[in-house]
């Protein structure tokens, strides 16, 4: 009973914080912008190529850096949803190798490798959503990816 009071007021609060949104909207559904004050900067779309190697998966976007950057350690995204699911919506650390980024996930599980950097997902209103990085990011590249898609969403902490 008092779990369900708790998600009630919880539901409640997110609410009210949506109601009063006034700030930007993207122009493009479907594509995360970086929120800096009151103007947004579209990430840069791509799709993720794999390459697979010893039970391993890579997945690579050609380029050195993303031409979409932000000196903000914990950013935030403004998205207007249509066909992604906010939620679904990962977040990771990209090396920069050979000219290009890559981050490689292993199908065994082994400890080490790269999980997603955790985010927190808060409804502005309908189909829009804002998206936080919940933990400080170094500079560095990152890509935000829906989990069950290679459509990735490229971005450059500096």
């Amino acid at each position: 009973m008092l779990l369900r009071l708790g998600f009630a007021i919880a539901s409640a609060v997110a609410l009210l914080e949506a109601a009063d949104y006034t700030g930007p909207k993207p122009p493009k559904q479907d594509v995360p912008y970086l929120l800096h004050g009151d103007r947004l900067m579209e990430t840069e779309s791509a799709e993720a190529r794999e390459e697979t190697k010893k039970g391993d998966v890579t997945y690579v976007v050609a380029g050195a850096s993303s031409s979409a950057k932000t000196p903000l350690a914990e950013p935030i995204f403004v998205i207007d949803t249509q066909q992604l699911a906010a939620d679904r919506i990962e977040l990771y650390r990209m090396d920069v190798r050979n000219g290009r980024r890559e981050v490689t996930l292993s199908q065994k599980k082994r400890r080490g490798g790269p999980k997603p950097i955790h985010l927190l997902v808060t409804r502005l209103g309908d189909h829009l959503y804002k998206i936080e990085a919940d933990e400080h990011l170094e500079e560095g590249e990152y890509s935000l990816s829906p989990n069950d898609s290679n459509k990735v969403f490229c971005f450059q902490v500096n």
